[in-house]
């Protein structure tokens, strides 16, 4: 094993500090945004966030407090938004101070919490922007500058937008585990392990005479090491994105064969319209539901046919649209009548990189002298299931095979998820380290090593904020929605 250096300067925490890019401090100026979901006739409350240096004493022009009251911080007031022009009260408020830096952003932060809905946030949101030291915040601005001021590293923030995206409970304890630090602490770790070696390349580089051999195998053995846990968070990550982002599952099959049925099967209503005529449904037909904890849109399809309706034929296109934007296409036959030349029609339309699922539906009324040929078609198209729209026969086989399809059935075992833009820094990362055994097996140089070693480093900062720009940052955060 290696030995640790400290007598030439070459120390990891040397390294670390020459690796790590100059991010501009914040701004002085103040923002404010609406921090809360707003729609008409919801919610009984909303919150106006204002963060900055003036965030008190603007706060303190527009709101009336009655009597005698202090603005001291991590207190909360109650008073009125008052209109400047005639003294009108706009809302009845109550006012949440905080002292930077114990605040989200880390600097002086006011929130005023004023009714929800539509007008009346927006009407306070105005009030606040007339004033000439406050701007409307810019999308993520809030937590950018929590970042930019210490009180969050890089992948919480990103957790925290995360979570209230969450379209699940299991996408919501990951993001949990990342405003927890979980992530921090796994990449930080390994991006610490890679430091080590690092070290000791580098002093062999400057003071190879002077020190004991390094033995190039044990190093290699290590840096595999980690480029195994990273690969082992990249799989997780591809597993945890389904979570995050959920299925798009398109419903296909000829017309009344039961599509709509089974929708309405596994949303848990009558969803959509359901009789015995042929191209009842003409559109696309959404329904969003969520299976052992995977966010789900099942898109109910026209039946695919000939047919001279103007209307069902737009229908129709926009079902055979559906296939080629989906996660899983979900062909649907009639067992009563067995597979038919249309069914094998439909099944060649579907794209050849699709996940898919061949589902034999009506099973309670199936005809088993019309399964002509069975074992020829499902050979075409594994998995198979049986189906009772009516009965729920079959539901749970269904259910499990859609989720495996995707490896969807595998997601409850995570403990942490990175996101896309970490994953894709984790995978050059790991190709980095990947390279290494090239430089390993032509035993060049250890200055050779340094190079993939350090891209691999500057990759794993670049998730947890020790390496990055403010153009990064602004990039990042430009994705949040305004009020984060």
């Amino acid at each position: 094993m290696s030995c640790k250096v400290t007598d030439w300067g070459q120390s990891k925490e040397w390294l670390k500090d020459s690796l790590v890019m100059t991010v501009a401090l914040p701004t002085e100026e103040t923002i404010a945004a609406i921090a809360t979901a707003i729609s008409a006739g919801q919610g009984g409350i909303a919150v106006v966030r204002i963060s900055g240096p003036k965030a008190l004493p603007i706060s303190k022009s527009i709101v009336f407090v009655p009597g005698e009251r202090l603005w001291k911080s991590h207190t909360i007031l109650y008073g009125y938004v008052m209109n400047e022009q005639n003294n009108e009260r706009i809302d009845e408020v109550l006012i949440l101070t905080m002292k930077g830096p114990r605040s989200f952003t880390g600097e002086d932060v006011v929130e005023i919490h004023c009714h929800g809905g539509l007008i009346a946030v927006q009407r306070v949101l105005e009030r606040v922007l007339k004033h000439p030291e406050v701007r409307r915040a810019m999308p993520g601005e809030f937590s950018q500058r929590a970042v930019l001021n210490g009180r969050l590293d890089l992948t919480q923030a990103e957790a925290i937008s995360e979570l209230v995206g969450a379209r699940s409970k299991k996408a919501a304890q990951l993001a949990m585990a990342g405003i927890d630090g979980g992530i921090q602490r796994r990449i930080t770790s390994l991006r610490e392990s890679l430091l080590d070696q690092l070290s000791e390349l580098e002093a062999r580089v400057d003071f190879e005479d002077e020190l004991p051999p390094l033995n190039g195998t044990d190093v290699l053995n290590e840096l595999l090491k980690i480029q195994s846990q990273l690969q082992t968070l990249i799989e997780d990550a591809e597993r945890g994105s389904v979570l995050r982002q959920g299925l798009r599952v398109a419903l296909i099959g000829c017309p009344n064969v039961g599509k709509s049925s089974l929708l309405n099967r596994l949303s848990r209503r009558e969803r959509a319209i359901v009789t015995d005529v042929p191209g009842t449904t003409r559109d696309l037909l959404e329904s969003e539901i969520i299976l052992e904890g995977v966010p789900i849109t099942l898109l109910d399809t026209a039946g695919i046919r000939t047919t001279s309706d103007e209307i069902e034929k737009l229908g129709i296109a926009r079902s055979q649209e559906a296939l080629i934007g989906a996660d899983v296409v979900v062909l649907v036959f009639d067992l009563s009548l067995g597979w038919t030349n249309n069914d094998q029609a439909l099944l060649a339309q579907i794209p050849q990189d699709s996940h898919s699922l061949l589902v034999g539906n009506k099973f309670d009324i199936k005809n088993n002298t019309n399964l002509v040929n069975r074992e020829q078609f499902i050979s075409q198209m594994e998995p198979y299931v049986t189906f009772s729209a009516i009965t729920g026969e079959g539901e749970e086989a269904l259910i499990h095979a859609l989720l495996k399809i995707c490896g969807a059935h595998e997601t409850q075992a995570i403990q942490i998820a990175l996101n896309e833009r970490q994953r894709d820094l984790a995978a050059k990362a790991t190709a980095a380290l990947e390279r290494t055994k090239e430089v390993a097996s032509q035993e060049l140089p250890w200055d050779f090593w340094t190079i993939d070693l350090r891209e691999a480093i500057q990759s794993l900062g670049e998730i947890t904020g020790h390496e990055i720009t403010e153009a990064l940052l602004d990039r990042i955060f430009s994705r949040f929605c305004i009020g984060k």
